[in-house]
């Protein structure tokens, strides 16, 4: 038995939680973990300084209270945007697209302080960009129409055996005529 390419077998459609995508939802766990993270980080930043690792000769330094807050602040709207993202909302993917990449420039800038911690976040930031700009309302990224997968998984001009589509249809349009005095179609 032949598959599709991406994977998805000819008449099932993929799969949704509420009306939400298998990629959305893995984005808002994301969201939501790295928004923890990063909430974490800022109130390490904020309570001591002690925690994070002197970095005397880099280009970026700043205050780490000031960059604390600010890491403060973007967790708590990625965990807001997280979990608005259960629900399918569109401006919690627009949102969570843009403060994850401002976490992601934040991130990168904190990398002396915590490299180990900074590293890890911007992956998770990145896959939550990722997630959010390829998971669709019900469609995965890929899949043309929910009509292209029914009827054995052939779109319009795809070619079944012998170089027609089902139905006696080749790409030019309805086929061949039939002969005066017969039924089928003309050999050629």
């Amino acid at each position: 038995m032949a598959t599709h390419a991406g994977g998805v077998h000819p008449g099932t459609a993929p799969r949704t939680y509420g009306g939400v995508s298998g990629r959305l939802v893995f984005g808002a766990v994301m969201m939501l973990f790295g928004g923890l993270m990063t909430l974490a980080q800022g109130i390490a930043a904020v309570r001591t300084d002690k925690v994070f690792v002197s970095a005397p000769d880099y280009i970026f330094s700043y205050d780490l209270t000031g960059w604390g807050w600010i890491h403060m602040i973007l967790g708590i709207v990625l965990v807001v945007a997280g979990l608005a993202t259960f629900t399918g909302a569109m401006w919690a993917r627009v949102v969570g697209v843009v403060i994850a990449g401002l976490a992601l420039i934040a991130n990168f800038l904190w990398l002396p302080y915590t490299p180990l911690w900074a590293t890890v976040l911007l992956l998770i930031d990145a896959f939550v960009i990722w997630a959010l700009c390829t998971g669709g309302q019900g469609m995965e990224a890929g899949m043309a129409s929910p009509a292209a997968m029914t009827g054995g998984g052939r779109g319009p001009g795809d070619q079944g055996p012998g170089g027609q589509a089902p139905g006696g249809q080749g790409r030019g349009g309805p086929g061949p005529e039939p002969r005066a005095g017969g039924t089928g179609p003309v050999a050629e």
